[in-house]
């Protein structure tokens, strides 16, 4: 009897799960109709390797990373970009570390050169908030006897968003958050030596 039950059932449920998959809310987009997913790449170190000194507080002069980008979507109206470091205690301004945040960024970029300026407002229309350290633009690394985790992130959104270089982290990241089409992320970890 027990035997026959489990069967019956089992059968039952073969038969809602064939009825489930040919419902017209599950099928799988046609070959060549989905999109390519935005992908972010950097010449400055792998997805998950060790970020050179250059970008650190190591260095005597150090610079934002390269970042390169594709597959964002068709409508995309500007970039966003938010570097931050994983590991640290959460801070007043947000839950870790701000390391950049850069947004507005012209629709039509597919990358940013290593070393942009430090300044609020660049000449493309980009705007740049004040870092985790209380300055505009890149906040070099700085993390001390064990490896940090920094994220980056890109956004693709739907416009520009209305936020002055005066505006907040949190005033930023909502309105990002509010206008995302797509999302990628490349990770990188640093310390200095003890």
């Amino acid at each position: 009897m027990q035997n026959s039950l489990k069967l019956a059932i089992f059968a039952l449920s073969l038969s809602a799960g064939a009825a489930f998959a040919q419902s017209p809310m599950v099928q799988a987009p046609a070959p060549g109709t989905r999109p390519a997913p935005l992908v972010l790449t950097s010449t400055s170190f792998q997805d998950g390797g060790v970020i050179p000194d250059k970008y650190s507080m190591a260095s005597s002069s150090p610079v934002s990373p390269a970042l390169s980008w594709t597959g964002a979507p068709a409508n995309t109206g500007a970039f966003a970009i938010i570097m931050h470091d994983l590991d640290t205690m959460p801070r007043a301004a947000g839950p870790d570390n701000l390391h950049w945040l850069i947004f507005n960024i012209p629709a039509g970029t597919t990358s940013l050169p290593e070393g942009v300026a430090n300044t609020a407002q660049l000449s493309d229309g980009s705007t740049q908030l004040v870092n985790g350290g209380n300055k505009i633009g890149y906040l070099p690394l700085g993390a001390r006897g064990v490896y940090h985790h920094y994220v980056i992130e890109l956004y693709a959104l739907d416009g520009k968003i209305p936020v002055t270089p005066q505006g907040s982290r949190y005033d930023a990241t909502s309105e990002i958050l509010a206008h995302t089409l797509a999302h990628a992320a490349y990770v990188g970890r640093f310390h200095l030596p003890n």
